[in-house]
């Protein structure tokens, strides 16, 4: 599924109308239109964290599907030149063994905060 079709399906089933979801995003109903035909690359970081807090939606899912990076993920990405080595050594991983790297880390930080 693209952007603008996930878009598309969210607006729909909150039902909402394009003129209504652009003036709660503050931009133009005929570009929320084109985004969701696909005419327009998805927009802005920004754009879209609005977008899926007017839908109520997963603005990872929105992000993700614009193949854009979550705005509170990008000071992590770019907070050691360690963080780009090790995403790019998990870059072939299956969803289930970064799942279990996930899970690691979560107890890792358990572990550091105290909390076995």
């Amino acid at each position: 599924m693209t952007f603008g079709e996930r878009l598309r399906q969210l607006r729909l089933e909150k039902k909402v109308n394009q003129r209504d979801l652009a003036s709660r995003v503050g931009i133009d109903f005929t570009y929320l239109s084109k985004l969701e035909n696909g005419r327009m690359p998805p927009p802005a970081t920004a754009t879209i964290a609005r977008l899926s807090k007017a839908l109520g939606a997963d603005n990872d899912e929105l992000m993700l599907l614009a193949s854009k990076v979550p705005l509170d993920v990008a000071p992590v990405i770019t907070r050691s030149a360690v963080v780009p080595v090790f995403l790019r050594s998990i870059q072939d991983f299956n969803d289930e063994e970064i799942g279990k790297l996930a899970d690691y880390a979560q107890k890792m930080k358990a572990q550091r905060n105290g909390k076995q």
